[in-house]
């Protein structure tokens, strides 16, 4: 390690920034986008009838079913096809990592929800309430509590997931080390830097669970 090369990480620094910043760019939409998405999804499968919950049934289904890799595929080579003219490569990512997380912020939420005593609903029922007052006011307070862990957990899993981008021409944080590695021959400052970043983020909303989970067990 005596010619480990500080100094390459200070002058790559900008290059690296800007893929942390797109990958931090994926983490917000990817996360906030599958929040609204997968909540629409949650509620569709808990409906009673079968035409609204079974399209929602089967897109999870399929969804959980294929890797990112494939959804990012998909809209980067295929839509442009269909729909007849290109579609950006940040754009295509974005709108794969939203539609691909929002199957499994589905699932997340309706875990949630069904966390809930049904006795709960039954009595907020009874003293008049709406159901939509219901959901807002009785069950998604408490079924956020539940799902909240999982929530972070579902965070740290996009934030590694963003590495797969390279495939639609894209450079997040990984690949702009990868490049960087390549045009100056110093792989392992580079990839020592990036276990080092990932490492602490992880590791930091790792924590994070663990003390809300403390917080919750007081």
């Amino acid at each position: 390690m005596n010619d480990f090369d500080w100094g390459v990480i200070a002058r790559s620094w900008p290059f690296l920034a800007e893929g942390m910043a797109l990958s931090a760019l994926l983490v917000a939409v990817a996360t906030l986008g599958g929040l609204v998405l997968g909540f629409g999804l949650a509620m569709m499968r808990r409906s009673e009838h079968a035409f609204i919950a079974g399209p929602a049934t089967a897109y999870v289904t399929v969804m959980r079913s294929v890797p990112l890799i494939l959804v990012l595929f998909w809209f980067y080579f295929l839509v442009p096809l269909v729909i007849g003219r290109p579609v950006g490569a940040l754009s295509s990512a974005l709108v794969a990592f939203v539609l691909f997380e929002a199957a499994f912020y589905c699932e997340i939420i309706r875990a949630g929800i069904n966390s809930v005593r049904p006795g709960q609903t039954e009595a907020a029922l009874a003293t008049g309430m709406r159901r939509s007052q219901v959901m807002r006011l009785v069950i998604m307070p408490q079924g956020l509590r539940a799902m909240t862990p999982l929530l972070f957990n579902q965070v740290i899993i996009v934030f590694q997931d963003t590495s797969l981008v390279y495939v639609v021409a894209l450079r997040d944080f990984m690949t702009t080390a990868s490049v960087v590695a390549s045009r100056d021959g110093r792989p392992t400052e580079m990839y020592t830097l990036v276990a080092v970043v990932y490492l602490v983020i992880c590791f930091s909303l790792s924590k994070a669970i663990e003390l809300y989970r403390k917080g919750r067990a007081r």
